[in-house]
């Protein structure tokens, strides 16, 4: 996908009449009468919704960022509802809006750090109770009452009994859960309710949403792309988007996307601090997660997230393994009738191609990889340089020796666009002059339309 001329504006956090979010939609996103209503709404109660109407002035941040930065960390609702709808004041801008803040967002101190915290806090929360933590099982001492070794408490049991008796047994009845493990309940004392809950991951999703907006702005660019907490939790987010919220997945993975020129994957191996442990081969085998979705938001960002990646060098020696994967997947895409799946592919797959010799001799015999090329240029795709771009493709293709044999069988279709049309004559002149040269003397002159 494309980057977007505007950024996602979310909504008030602290709203609690909203209704539910749509997938692939800000928060606060609602159909066609709903937001109707809330339009007429907001002549009679302004201070209740966010929008493009309300504005800051530039040096708000300046002069509020250290409060801004306490308040998330405070975890305190109210103070964490102004933070969240300031920051997402301060991260929109209008499609025409000339303004510049004096500080860029990202270089706030503590800030990055702040909203990521919010967003692990709500995973924090959001775990299943088969994640919890299990009792220890002790071997040292089996045979012993007291070893001397951890917990005598542990080692005795909550009841003073021995290891491998049970309250059920001494007592006769079913043994109650010991107050020292009521915190790891899920429905303990001290675990929010269901409200608690979804307040939490309405925080977590607006966090996400600044972050993203963040990404757009070309002076945040280089800190965020730069910052391994926001990297690892952005990826982890990703990886979990089976079981994780959809807004919030979508939200991680457009704000890597927006960061893939300049990120480099060996930061997950580098000194700076870790907070996950993600590893490179992790953090690509999130991206092809995201790539195998049938969610076409999803897969349209991987493909168009591996496409910038591989531009990097360094990146390379992580993608190239996934590379059949990458191909066959990128294939499937161009075949969706969906418009962006082919744009992200044709994309992709034109930065691929161009990385070594292994990846055009892949693509190639790749089934239906050539005629799903043939089919966006003579469909044709509305966009011209994603027609341009599955041309170059080909003739990238043609120009491995190994792969002439397969593409000759085409020969008839190359022609036929070349008289056919004008736009990308020169490059399927150039495709059937390489496929029907000597292989030895490319230079020697035509001896017919295409150089027989």
């Amino acid at each position: 996908m494309q980057k977007r001329e505007q950024n996602k504006l979310g909504g008030n956090v602290g709203s609690a009449s909203a209704p539910p979010a749509k997938r692939g939609r800000p928060f606060g996103s609602v159909n066609s009468n709903a937001a109707a209503a809330a339009a007429a709404a907001e002549t009679l109660a302004p201070s209740a919704l966010l929008g493009p109407s309300l504005h800051i002035h530039t040096s708000f941040a300046d002069q509020n960022n250290k409060r801004i930065v306490l308040a998330l960390q405070s975890g305190l609702k109210s103070e964490l509802t102004w933070a969240l709808n300031t920051l997402t004041l301060l991260s929109f801008k209008e499609k025409d809006d000339m303004r510049r803040d004096s500080t860029p967002l990202a270089k706030i101190p503590g800030l990055l750090d702040a909203l990521l915290q919010v967003i692990d806090d709500w995973r924090d929360v959001a775990l299943p109770k088969d994640h919890v933590k299990k009792q220890r099982v002790r071997t040292l001492g089996a045979n012993s009452y007291i070893t001397g070794f951890g917990n005598e408490f542990e080692a005795l049991g909550s009841n003073g009994l021995r290891p491998g008796s049970s309250a059920s047994e001494a007592t006769g009845h079913s043994p109650k859960p010991s107050p020292r493990h009521w915190w790891l309940d899920e429905d303990g004392l001290f675990n929010r309710d269901d409200e608690g809950r979804a307040e939490r991951q309405q925080c977590a999703v607006s966090a996400s949403n600044i972050l993203r907006n963040f990404s757009f702005m070309p002076e945040n660019e280089s800190i965020m792309a730069q910052h391994r907490h926001t990297l690892e939790t952005v990826f982890q987010c990703v990886e979990d988007h089976i079981t994780e919220d959809e807004e919030l997945v979508t939200n991680a993975l457009e704000t890597i996307v927006n960061l893939a020129p300049l990120l480099d994957l060996r930061i997950f191996s580098s000194s700076k601090p870790s907070y996950i442990k993600i590893t490179e081969k992790r953090a690509v085998e999130a991206i092809m997660g995201m790539l195998g979705s049938a969610v076409k938001v999803w897969h349209c960002a991987a493909a168009e997230l591996l496409g910038r990646l591989i531009i990097n060098p360094d990146n390379e020696p992580f993608l190239l393994p996934f590379a059949p994967q990458i191909h066959k997947r990128l294939v499937d895409l161009m075949s969706i009738p969906a418009l962006d799946a082919q744009a992200a592919a044709v994309g992709a797959l034109y930065n691929l191609v161009e990385v070594n010799m292994d990846c055009r001799i892949k693509l190639a015999s790749e089934r239906w990889a050539i005629d799903r090329l043939l089919k966006v240029i003579k469909t044709p795709h509305p966009v011209p340089e994603i027609c341009r771009k599955a041309a170059m493709i080909l003739e990238s293709l043609v120009s491995e020796p190994q792969n002439r044999g397969l593409l000759l069988a085409y020969e008839n279709a190359f022609a036929e666009i070349l008289f056919s049309d004008g736009r990308y004559s020169d490059t399927f002149a150039r495709i059937l002059y390489e496929l029907t040269s000597r292989p030895n003397n490319k230079v020697a002159a035509a001896q017919g339309v295409w150089g027989m």
